[in-house]
């Protein structure tokens, strides 16, 4: 009996352990009003619009979607629209990539054509600790003077770590991505099973459309009830499963009906 006890202690203790690592913010948390919308990364872009442009982005608000964007800074501290999160403009100043070759949309131009007309999730992604707490800075000045829907997401928790200490208020949310192959293993284990969630206490999660069976994700959106996001929604298909799990949908390359 003795030895039955101690087993379900150590059980108990345990799960207790997991959820306390892997657990969202409180419900009382920032005020996350997402307007229950489902988002088009990087617009509605195709033939016409390139991913991320002012047309894109103006075409997925005309349809009533949400907007979905990735976020650089220049090294004038100018914000732009990304067309892939791996695109790099800390050598580049504002006027060159505004005017020149890239011809990116800034911030500034979204917010305003936006205007709280459709929410926004901006992704922050970061190569060092300089350039985060630049570009990170500088979003709270943009954000800031906003009216409109918005939160921040990301999948580095220095990142989201920054805005839980600076901008409480602001509702922010943790990338998880089947792709993820940044660091050490096991960095990249902690980030895929949540665990970073300890140090970040997200207000949501947005994760890899391959993956919404995650403990961790379950957790959060069926217990605690956040909200849950999930990517790479390509097809008709992938997006009629998220609504049957009563999961919003960040898709791109499709126009959902």
């Amino acid at each position: 009996m003795l030895i039955f006890t101690m087993i379900v202690l150590s059980i108990s203790l345990i799960a207790v352990t997991y959820v306390f690592l892997v657990m969202p913010r409180a419900a009382d948390g920032a005020d996350m009003d997402l307007q229950s919308s489902d988002y088009a990364d990087g617009g509605i872009f195709g033939k016409e619009h390139k991913r991320g442009s002012i047309g894109a982005i103006r075409e997925a608000r005309d349809l009533g979607f949400g907007v979905a964007l990735d976020v650089g800074i220049s090294k004038d501290r100018e914000i732009f629209v990304l067309p892939s999160i791996n695109a790099d403009l800390t050598l580049c100043d504002g006027a060159a990539i505004s005017g020149g070759i890239h011809k990116l949309a800034t911030l500034r131009e979204v917010l305003s054509l936006l205007d709280g007309q459709v929410p926004l999730l901006i992704r922050v992604e970061a190569e060092d600790e300089r350039e985060r707490h630049t570009l990170c800075k500088q979003l709270c000045l943009e954000l800031d003077a906003y009216a409109g829907a918005f939160a921040v997401r990301s999948s580095d928790a220095k990142v989201l770590t920054f805005f839980k200490k600076y901008r409480p208020r602001y509702a922010r949310g943790v990338i998880v991505s089947k792709n993820d192959k940044r660091g050490s293993a096991m960095a990249r284990f902690l980030r895929r099973h949540m665990f970073t969630n300890i140090l970040t206490r997200p207000d949501f999660i947005t994760i890899d459309g391959r993956m919404m069976r995650e403990p961790a994700f379950l957790l959060a959106t069926k217990v605690f009830h956040r909200r849950g996001f999930a990517f790479t929604v390509r097809s008709q298909k992938q997006y009629e499963l998220c609504k049957q799990r009563g999961i919003y949908a960040i898709f791109e390359n499709v126009i959902p009906q």
